[in-house]
């Protein structure tokens, strides 16, 4: 199992409990489950895994009317009866009508790949139950034209799941569970580092303090993500802001500047604007 080992890449920092779940999940042969805050890296996860270990990717992105059906495959009966309305051949041969979906493609690879199953708890409350049977024994029925379909090699199954919804029992233990806890500063400097190397240390300081403190102000209905750090600091830098300006003393006394990369509703927004105003009044200069 030397060559699946997985510990990041150049432009994915992960964690050693992260890398420890998904190395775990290879070696259990089970699928892993990654929860965490939208923002966090859950699905650049598997990009990274399949690259750094040389495999192919194959990405179901699942949303609120996928059903479980779809992922092994889809039988196309309209097109069938409009060919046969047409007087086409190929209508004679029903394989010509069925739809390879993302599983299939994955049971189908020459070597093993990396199967991403991405915001699972978007679809309906079973569609993680239709998935259970196919997912477990690696193999599923055709019965338009009565093939089985077998894995080829086990994927290596990674799930994302946002918490918008209970996953059933049945499906979390059959899955390896980590969750993407939000990064410390250490963690995402070295973040930062990756996408802006050369990003002068006091502007760093000063944007990861500002940003911490935001995501510290109780009842915001969003808390700002890695992802939204990174646009923020792309902004600074393109209009040129001084690390001054986002000094601790700023901060208390105006909206960070370009907050709309950080703060994405009205709600928060004001609650920021009122917290600012009332620190002026406790704290005036």
């Amino acid at each position: 199992m030397a060559d699946n080992k997985f510990n990041g890449t150049s432009s994915y920092i992960t964690t050693d409990d992260l890398s420890m779940a998904v190395n775990a999940a290879v070696t259990l042969q089970r699928p892993i489950l990654i929860k965490g805050e939208p923002g966090t890296g859950k699905t650049q996860l598997a990009i990274e895994i399949a690259g750094s270990l040389g495999k192919p990717l194959y990405e179901w992105h699942i949303k609120s009317t996928t059903k479980a059906q779809q992922g092994l495959y889809e039988y196309d009966a309209v097109a069938r009866l409009r060919d046969s309305q047409l007087g086409d051949d190929k209508v004679h041969d029903i394989a010509n009508y069925i739809m390879r979906g993302k599983v299939w493609e994955a049971f189908d690879s020459e070597v093993q790949p990396v199967l991403l199953i991405d915001e699972i708890d978007k679809a309906d409350i079973e569609f993680p139950n239709d998935l259970l049977r196919e997912l477990d024994r690696m193999e599923f029925y055709v019965y338009e034209t009565k093939q089985l379909i077998s894995a080829r090699h086990r994927p290596i199954i990674v799930i994302t799941s946002n918490n918008e919804k209970e996953l059933p029992d049945a499906f979390l233990r059959r899955c390896f569970f980590h969750y993407i806890k939000f990064p410390d500063v250490e963690t995402m400097t070295r973040i930062v580092d990756v996408h802006f190397p050369n990003l002068k240390k006091d502007l760093l300081s000063e944007a990861l303090n500002a940003f911490y403190k935001i995501r510290d102000v109780r009842g915001l209905k969003k808390k700002p993500s890695t992802s939204e750090l990174l646009d923020w600091i792309k902004l600074l830098l393109a209009e040129d802001i001084p690390a001054e300006a986002l000094r601790s003393d700023n901060i208390r006394n105006a909206i960070p500047p370009l907050y709309g990369a950080l703060l994405k509703n009205e709600q928060d927004v004001h609650l920021f604007e009122q917290l600012v105003f009332l620190d002026r009044r406790t704290n005036p200069q």
